[in-house]
């Protein structure tokens, strides 16, 4: 439907109802050209995030277990661990 703005202004209300029930775009128009558009809002469907991976990971062992040796991260020096990080220094009540 094309309609022009003057129109669209008198019967704006009505015309977005209209857009709403029937989904069909309105253009409007001004000298002849079309300069908007109105169309209706795409209705999102709601997604669960719940078992939305399901089937996607593959288990190749027994993840139970605790494990026999230790990570490398947990056994180095906890100093050099954060070496080259920017961590703040720990200012007590809160930098006071």
């Amino acid at each position: 439907m094309k309609i022009n703005a003057t129109e669209f202004k008198a019967k704006c209300l009505k015309l977005v109802d209209e857009v709403a029930q029937t989904r069909e775009p309105i253009v409007i128009t001004k000298r002849g050209k079309p300069v908007a558009k109105v169309v209706p809002i795409e209705e999102e469907t709601p997604t669960s995030h719940f078992g939305y991976m399901a089937g996607t990971i593959e288990i190749t062992g027994d993840i139970i277990s605790p494990i026999e040796e230790e990570w490398s991260a947990l056994m180095e020096d906890e100093n050099e661990f954060y070496e080259g990080l920017n961590v703040a220094e720990d200012k007590g009540d809160y930098g006071k």
